[in-house]
């Protein structure tokens, strides 16, 4: 579950979206991820206000939860579900409510880990992207692109929904292959907000309750 929350997320923090070779993609579906990585990348921060759905009908499950994500370059603030993820970069801190702890993890080791550079190298490596068409969703004409990876995962596809005229990621929806879908539902994308560097670094006095537990 939580890995699979980890890939969404790099999925719409829009670092994962990089240029592929021939063989891993549709021209068409290429020339749409390179416009929606060089626009995400021109801006210096992003704050993005989602919902999170997790469906799976057989079972009988259907949950949301709201989330705000703020990015920096190769850092970011996640708050979903009650748990905070907080990176500079180089160090993962996740602060579990429910638990009362922080976990401290070196990033490059850390599994689960959405570093941006890590995806942006390994991207065109282990997905085919295919353009499956136009729609009108969300109030707009959209691209909806369909990823499938090339070794075996615990998914078997991951669909976007790229607004056309902003070049924008609107909804990314993960196919589990157990039945689940988790989904992605940007609400307010917000570039060039301006944030303290502090924000991505962890300060004890936020969670004073709370055990740190380094894992490094």
């Amino acid at each position: 579950m939580k890995r699979i929350l980890y890939t969404t997320l790099s999925i719409l923090m829009g670092m994962q979206l990089t240029a592929q070779d021939a063989n891993t993609g549709d021209r068409k579906s290429n020339e749409i991820l390179e416009r929606l990585t060089a626009r995400t990348e021109s801006y210096k921060t992003i704050e993005v206000e989602f919902v999170y759905k997790m469906e799976n009908t057989d079972a009988g499950i259907d949950e949301q939860t709201e989330g705000k994500l703020m990015v920096m370059g190769d850092k970011y603030r996640l708050n979903i579900a009650g748990q905070t993820v907080i990176s500079d970069g180089a160090t993962l801190w996740t602060y579990i409510e429910d638990a009362e702890e922080v976990q401290i993890n070196s990033l490059e080791d850390a599994e689960e880990s959405i570093s941006p550079n890590k995806l942006l190298s390994s991207y065109s490596e282990d997905y085919r992207s295919k353009y499956i068409g136009e729609e009108f969703l969300y109030g707009t004409t959209a691209y909806v692109i369909d990823l499938t990876p090339i070794e075996g995962k615990s998914y078997y596809k991951v669909r976007l929904i790229i607004d056309k005229e902003k070049d924008q990621l609107l909804d990314a929806t993960i196919f589990d292959k157990n039945g689940s879908t988790y989904s992605y539902v940007i609400r307010k994308f917000t570039p060039n907000v301006d944030v303290p560097e502090s924000t991505f670094t962890f300060d004890k006095s936020e969670f004073p309750d709370a055990d740190v537990i380094d894992m490094r």
